[in-house]
């Protein structure tokens, strides 16, 4: 067994102000209570809400902050994402903080929820990092789940669990919850989907192991949620199957088909092409 305690924060926010005295308040209740957790989770956009006016830039004062906090109980930290300003452009970004406070990791999230996140660049860069003596994580961001391929890259990354904090106010976190499922089973990993609540999200954050079954789900509040994990759990589902049964990830390496939708120089997307661009409903339509 390789026991790993991560923690999910589910954290009553507020939109559009500076929350990281209250993420650090969290933190710190969290430690004390549960003082042998190893990773710590927040929700997207958790520091300031989905307010890109409000964007920092690299290594500003909540970077420095959830450093010292990751250093101060001597954790892994991810404390949710921000917005990012580096020259003229936006990113929605997740730090991977390691226990002596370095800054190992730096994701920005490949699929902004356009129409919606308006005049958030994409990031291109895939994030996995090793825990020693553990195993590998992946990291992805809210909508970044609804393109199974992130996931599955991680995945074939070699990640084993996926961090994919969230930041859901509307009314489809109920078709959230079973992608999350999904993303688990097909990739025989844990998936640990940190919502925020209030100002935040909806709640209702969910952790699944890898055999799709659900390990906790959460209700619309704040909420600590100190879940240990088995990465040779992992590591046995994907040796003899999910539940004992279908072998996804080692049938997706055998496949006979490549799949040319991923082609743009060749595939016929004229199809997808007729669906106009992304932009926001206005009324009457």
């Amino acid at each position: 067994m390789i026991p790993f305690t991560i923690a999910g924060i589910q954290l009553r926010i507020s939109a559009g102000v500076d929350n990281v005295p209250v993420l650090r308040q969290a933190l710190d209740a969290l430690m004390h209570r549960f003082p042998w957790v190893q990773m710590a989770l927040f929700s997207e956009l958790a520091a300031y809400g989905p307010m890109p006016a409000l964007a920092q830039a690299p290594g500003g004062p909540a970077e420095t902050a959830f450093r010292e906090m990751a250093v101060r109980h001597k954790i892994w930290l991810i404390p949710g994402s921000y917005f990012e300003r580096v020259d003229d452009r936006i990113y929605n970004t997740a730090l991977v903080i390691d226990p002596t406070g370095e800054v190992i990791q730096r994701y920005r999230k490949m699929f902004p929820f356009r129409p919606f996140e308006l005049g958030v660049e994409a990031g291109t860069e895939f994030c996995v990092f090793d825990v020693p003596q553990t195993g590998r994580f992946g990291l992805s961001i809210c909508y970044d789940m609804w393109f199974p391929e992130t996931t599955r890259t991680l995945a074939a990354l070699g990640a084993e669990v996926i961090l994919h904090p969230t930041m859901t106010d509307t009314i489809d976190r109920d078709v959230e919850l079973p992608i999350a499922r999904a993303m688990a089973a097909i990739n025989q990993c844990y998936f640990f989907d940190i919502n925020g609540a209030g100002g935040g999200g909806v709640g209702r954050s969910i952790v699944i192991d890898p055999s799709g079954y659900v390990l906790h789900q959460a209700g619309d509040d704040t909420e600590l949620m100190p879940i240990q994990i088995d990465l040779e759990r992992v590591r046995w589902e994907r040796e003899r199957g999910v539940r004992g049964l279908g072998q996804p990830l080692k049938s997706f390496r055998d496949r006979p088909v490549d799949f040319t939708v991923y082609r743009r120089e060749s595939f016929d997307g004229s199809y997808l092409n007729s669906l106009g661009k992304v932009s926001k409903p206005v009324r009457g339509n």
